[in-house]
């Protein structure tokens, strides 16, 4: 080779990246390195969520495997969502050496700003089989209503359809 070094951005970040945990302290063994690609962290951690809208209401699932419904907060407070936990990592012995960590560890915070049209004062959450289910049921004024059509009777007074038409042209 000439002496040309072709600049890889993703590995000066990833690189860039290191240095700082360094410095800040996030090298302990919490926070240790399988091979050079592939890191193998601790600490926060985003749990996946699905959010479905319907007629009468709009309902949020958080995935959450090995919770129990005593170890996540959830909170509504000025029109904001939040759901709080911690996954904590127990190492049974100090005997045991792990190979691969690949579960995430730590605490989670989920925030989500609530639409006007949700009622927050019916907000209920349900926990069964790893999942969290929080429904939000709809104002009442928020939901689409039908509105009835009525025939008018020309000569009940109402006026011609084609006036009306006229009328509307001005």
């Amino acid at each position: 080779m000439n002496g040309i070094t072709r600049w890889d951005p993703f590995q000066e970040l990833q690189s860039w990246g290191e240095r700082m945990s360094r410095l800040m302290g996030a090298d302990r063994p919490s926070a240790r390195r399988g091979s050079e690609d592939e890191a193998l962290t601790y600490g926060t951690w985003t749990p996946p969520v699905d959010i479905v809208e319907g007629k009468d209401r709009i309902q949020l699932k958080v995935e959450l495997p090995g919770f129990k419904e005593d170890q996540v907060n959830l909170t509504v407070e000025d029109g904001l969502l939040t759901i709080r936990g911690e996954r904590k990592f127990n190492r049974e012995s100090h005997e045991e050496n792990y190979h691969r960590i690949e579960r995430s560890y730590g605490t989670f915070v989920r925030s989500f700003t609530l639409p006007n049209s949700v009622e927050q004062s019916r907000i209920q959450a349900a926990f069964a089989d790893g999942i969290l289910s929080v429904d939000m049921p709809k104002r009442e004024e928020t939901k689409p209503k039908q509105i009835p059509i009525t025939a008018r009777n020309a000569e009940a007074g109402t006026g011609s359809a084609k006036k009306d038409i006229d009328v509307r042209r001005t």
